[in-house]
């Protein structure tokens, strides 16, 4: 009998990004077992094991339509973004680096270049919105697509990216189960990162 982890994983080998979300759920335990095994005590004291898990999901509804499973499992692939966000991570808070002067705002780590692109795009938006529609043509989309959310949503994001919030602290702001915050906040960020695709997909069949 076909099992609903098995119905997933078929999902997620056809590119699902839903199922994909609701496999990384219901393997959250065993992930954030791996993720505390592998994180250094220093780390440990400067980023959360859970904030680690969110940017692996988001790494993983990025790189989905790339990775081929019949090289490795779902559970395996997102062990290896593990590790590399663990890595990035600890290259973050550790390395000597130059910052740029004015408020360090706690970002999540880049992927391979896209999410920080991304990242960069989203925080600004949130942060000076009424500067977005004089960027460009990203920007102004992105803070569209913010404005599209729910109210609710758009706190979540900003207390977790701007504010650096974990995700138990958003949760008691917002009367909700941390459980809720994070399903909430990751079905947000795959809406708005999708809206951005679409519209780059869009312009590359119109051509130059």
């Amino acid at each position: 009998m076909t099992t609903d982890i098995e119905v997933l994983i078929s999902q997620i080998k056809q590119g699902s990004e839903p199922a994909l979300l609701e496999f990384i759920e219901a393997h959250r335990a065993p992930l954030l077992a791996f993720i505390n095994k592998n994180m250094s005590d220093g780390l440990k004291s400067k980023v959360e094991a859970t904030d680690i898990l969110q940017e692996v999901s988001l790494n993983a509804v990025e790189s989905l339509s790339q990775i081929d499973f019949e090289q490795k499992t779902p559970f395996n692939w997102l062990c290896h973004l593990s590790e590399r966000r663990i890595i990035d991570n600890h290259r973050k808070y550790f390395q000597v680096q130059k910052r740029a002067a004015g408020r360090e705002v706690k970002q999540r780590s880049p992927s391979d270049g896209e999410g920080q692109g991304f990242m960069d795009l989203l925080i600004a938006s949130i942060t000076s919105p009424s500067q977005a529609f004089s960027r460009g043509a990203k920007e102004m989309k992105l803070l569209l697509a913010l404005e599209s959310l729910p109210e609710e949503n758009r706190e979540a994001i900003r207390l977790k990216y701007v504010e650096g919030l974990p995700t138990k602290e958003i949760a008691a702001q917002l009367g909700k189960s941390d459980v809720a915050v994070r399903v909430m906040v990751s079905r947000s960020m795959v809406k708005l990162q999708e809206i951005l695709k679409h519209e780059d997909e869009f312009k590359s069949m119109l051509g130059p």
